[in-house]
């Protein structure tokens, strides 16, 4: 599937978005998703992760697929795990919340370890590098006191550095039996 709303973009248009502030590249991502043995992503496409979106398309041993709402994204995973493979999801932060009962039957209830990659969508521009619970944007401001209170682990990635974090967000999850998920504060780069 194609962004149609992003294929007029020159690489140009679509690094200068990203170039301004910290964020990750959607390639170093890709080959952290590749390292962690990572084969579906299941998604409920997310504009902060554009760009792996696109990078994944073109990924061959990465399956993706495309999921209706947040909550059939969780199930879907919850399958394929079950089946024996290793799904990332990714959505968004207004996602994640519009999830959070089925996740909790899923991964804290059923104890089925999933590793999710949540967008911090609505982040304003000035926030970035900041501590995201000063913002002024109460999805973005919650997001981590939300996750504390359900007992469910998080990490911040805000750059290439970070990517490393995402083994380890899937010893986490099978390690606890839960959800593990992996923040996104700014747009991934293009490159």
């Amino acid at each position: 599937m194609a962004f149609a709303y992003c294929a007029d973009l020159q690489l140009s248009d679509k690094q200068s978005v990203t170039s301004t502030f910290p964020s990750i590249t959607a390639s170093v991502a890709v080959s952290a998703l590749q390292r962690a043995g990572v084969d579906h992503v299941v998604t409920v496409p997310d504009w902060v992760q554009l760009s792996l979106h696109s990078h994944l398309q073109k990924t061959p041993g990465i399956r993706m697929l495309n999921a209706c709402n947040e909550n059939q994204c969780v199930t879907t995973a919850a399958g394929l795990s079950i089946a024996g493979r290793k799904p990332l999801l990714v959505m968004q932060n207004q996602g994640l919340y519009n999830c959070i009962n089925t996740l909790r039957a899923v991964c804290l209830d059923a104890q089925i370890p999933l590793v999710f990659i949540v967008g911090q969508f609505g982040r304003e521009f000035s926030n970035i590098g900041q501590d995201p619970k000063q913002s002024r944007r109460t999805m973005v401001r919650i997001m981590e006191p939300v996750l504390d209170a359900l007992d469910i682990p998080w990490i911040r990635l805000d750059s290439d550095a970070d990517v490393g974090q995402i083994e380890k967000a899937y010893e986490i999850a099978h390690q606890r039996r839960t959800a593990s998920i992996l923040i996104v504060g700014a747009p991934m780069s293009w490159r």
